[in-house]
């Protein structure tokens, strides 16, 4: 009888033990799948939040519209035309330095509440141009991130006419078979600005150019570029006028070239056709914790 009952009693123990064992085992997998359950929901939650802000920025150019220069606002990375529309889809250069200089209160603060870090570059496709990446750059291995493809300009607020559209031309020159326009210019202008051809290297080799004004005291002839980048300050003639209207002529028609006014102290490294041109870029959005 006394045997019966240490058996019994064994079993108990035995049962008890393997019972406790189930029960820590199904709790450590429920706990295990609520952790999983909690990072699968804060991912997706992450995921959403970044693609929102994305979304928000390529879209809005912020508020106010002139945000970027004074550094306060919301912010915003949409470019508005010359017909005050805010293009869709894209990316101003000088609201992304302006937001690069802030980037901590604009974005980490303002943005996303100092809750998560992120990082912001804009990739050109198909150009000379190099990457620009601003904002944090401790990335860890848990990185969300989203891509969207978008319009981007770099310093095409500097240009002043665009060969590849419709111009004026005082020759008469067919625009389908020539490319021609024209801007004014003040004798003061030249202190503080620099005028340049910028062509497309591709453009450069068959291609010719005069350049006269309204007064044109010498037949101009045909010339070769020569170069990608034509300096034009010395060959802007005013004779006694304070100011000139300046012709420019190509012997193509949508010819790959701009004309811009630049600072003097404008970066000589940045004066080529492909940073005053609209081009196709990849903007990535990275978040961390």
């Amino acid at each position: 009888m006394m045997e019966n009952r240490g058996n019994i009693a064994v079993e108990i123990a035995i049962v008890l033990t393997i019972t406790l064992m189930i029960t820590g085992i199904v709790l450590n997998a429920s706990e295990l799948m609520s952790n999983k359950a909690i990072k699968s929901a804060e991912a997706e939650n992450t995921e959403i939040l970044i693609s929102e802000m994305a979304d928000n920025l390529i879209n809005n150019p912020g508020t106010p519209d002139n945000w970027e220069e004074y550094g306060k606002g919301t912010p915003g990375l949409a470019i508005i035309n010359e017909e005050g529309e805010t293009v869709p889809n894209s990316v101003s250069y000088e609201k992304l330095m302006a937001l690069k200089k802030n980037y901590k209160k604009l974005v980490d603060e303002k943005m996303f509440g100092s809750k998560i870090k992120t990082s912001i570059e804009l990739i050109p496709q198909e150009s000379s141009i190099s990457s620009v990446k601003i904002g944090n750059s401790d990335e860890n291995r848990n990185t969300y991130s989203v891509n969207r493809l978008v319009k981007c300009d770099f310093f095409k607020n500097f240009v002043l006419k665009d060969f590849q559209h419709g111009g004026k031309c005082n020759h008469r020159h067919s625009q389908d078979r020539h490319s021609c326009n024209y801007f004014k210019v003040f004798k003061g202008n030249l202190r503080s600005s620099n005028y340049y051809l910028l062509i497309d290297s591709g453009e450069r080799n068959d291609l010719e150019y005069i350049i006269d004004t309204t007064r044109v005291v010498k037949g101009r002839m045909w010339e070769n570029p020569g170069s990608d980048k034509i300096y034009l300050n010395d060959k802007i003639s005013f004779y006694d006028d304070p100011s000139a209207i300046v012709f420019i002529h190509f012997n193509k028609p949508n010819v790959k070239a701009v004309l811009v006014s630049v600072p003097k102290n404008f970066n000589m490294h940045d004066l080529n056709y492909d940073h005053f041109r609209t081009n196709d870029c990849s903007l990535i959005l990275k978040a961390w914790y």
